[in-house]
């Protein structure tokens, strides 16, 4: 086995849970830390755990000596889809609504110097999502499957007492697979067609934060765009007249960027209230052509799926109340707007506007700490009328994507923290 088998192995065993689905600001995962998320994520102004690494870097020049944070957050999601009339009005819900993603961060101050070093290995983005085969739109798509993960070492340097800056380089790890069917139903003969590869790219990511007043503290982060090509195989099967057949194919994905500036007010020692505007550029994923060695007549050798998602802005706000015995209690909410337009819906995304509401409890010692954060979601319906499919298939049977979508969610993040 060489090196890079043996890091496929062990991303394959750590985050092997990582589907979640492909919700959530298109499919990221914001969620890194038990603390953050039960602050409804309004964290890039406080930064002062080593989760920073991922929510804004500059905040690790606040931490001494050695510390390590690892955590869990375990997701139950339920996205769920109307037909429009007069069709069959069953509401369908995904297959598989339980999902994990694990993450964890190291930072190291040497004493009395200006810099700090860190790393993190954690899922930003993940996707697992597989609909029945009788939702109506079985030829616009049926299962999307996502494993993204990023090792992101990072520097910072304190500047003055009040202000630090930083800077990180993340590798990336992508693994996808998109379905769909080729004709309107799955009988009486086998039709598919399935995308699968996996690759590798790398990006930055930066992070500042001052304290101009005791009592205020501003934040900014900033992540990379991150290209990755993705090389495996296209499978295609239309019984009786194409047999299950497989072809060389790739397929670039360019992973979008990603900026949030925040606030943190905080008028005694006891309060920390913190107000962050997150703006992810979705725009990225416009067209995807996935290119394949010449398959069987009459399909095309190179497919291109048009996306064109949208540009999105996530506003959270968080509060948290300190105890003279080191115990702490947070709440938090966050609105996230949809990335995915009508004009080209994807049921791999079934994106819409997202409520989020949390709320947690910790407790920060001289040698360790906890938190344990829960998060509900909601998203109200959304109707999509006049959708155009994205490829080709659906097209020429008639699917779309049209009919009413909602969203549901509750998950729970828990995090352990050691310092050395």
């Amino acid at each position: 086995m060489n090196s890079r088998d043996a890091i496929k192995l062990f991303l394959a065993a750590a985050f092997g849970g990582v589907p979640s689905a492909l919700l959530a600001n298109g499919m990221r995962l914001a969620s890194q830390d038990g603390f953050a998320t039960a602050r409804g994520e309004a964290f890039t102004a406080t930064a002062d755990n080593p989760s920073a690494i991922y929510y804004n870097p500059a905040g690790i020049t606040q931490l001494e000596g050695m510390a390590a944070r690892a955590g869990i957050y375990g997701i139950y999601l339920d996205p769920s889809f109307t037909p429009p009339p007069p069709a069959n009005t069953n509401t369908f819900h995904i297959d598989h609504k339980l999902a994990a993603a694990p993450q964890f961060f190291a930072t190291y101050t040497p004493e009395s110097s200006p810099l700090s070093f860190g790393a993190g290995i954690y899922a930003p983005y993940g996707a697992g999502i597989s609909w029945p085969q009788d939702t109506g739109f079985r030829a616009v798509a049926t299962e999307g499957k996502l494993t993204y993960v990023t090792l992101n070492p990072v520097v910072a340097l304190k500047l003055a007492p009040n202000f630090s800056i930083a800077g990180g380089m993340a590798v990336n790890y992508a693994n996808i697979s998109l379905k769909q069917g080729l004709l309107r139903t799955e009988t009486p003969f086998a039709n598919i067609f399935q995308f699968a590869g996996e690759g590798w790219s790398a990006g930055y990511n930066l992070g500042l934060l001052w304290q101009p007043h005791e009592k205020i503290s501003l934040g900014a982060s900033y992540r990379s765009t991150s290209m990755v090509r993705t090389k495996g195989h296209t499978t295609i099967e239309q019984q009786p007249i194409i047999a299950a057949t497989e072809r060389a194919a790739q397929a670039d994905f360019t992973f979008p960027l990603n900026a949030i500036v925040g606030i943190s007010y905080r008028p005694t020692p006891k309060w920390n209230l913190e107000f962050d505007a997150d703006y992810t550029d979705w725009s990225s994923f416009g067209t995807v052509t996935i290119q394949q060695e010449p398959p069987p007549f009459p399909v095309k050798q190179n497919i291109p799926v048009t996306l064109d998602w949208q540009e999105s802005w996530t506003y959270k706000f968080g509060v948290t109340r300190y105890f003279e015995d080191r115990w702490h209690v947070s709440a938090g909410y966050v609105f996230n707007e949809s990335s995915v337009p009508d004009a080209f819906y994807t049921p791999l995304a079934a994106d819409l506007d997202r409520h989020f509401f949390s709320a947690g409890v910790g407790f920060r010692g001289r040698r360790y700490d906890f938190d344990l954060a829960y998060q509900f979601g909601y998203g109200p319906p959304h109707t999509v009328t006049g959708s155009t499919p994205s490829s080709t298939p659906a097209r020429f049977v008639g699917q779309r994507a049209d009919g009413t979508y909602d969203f549901l969610s509750h998950a729970v993040l828990i995090t352990v923290g050691l310092h050395f």
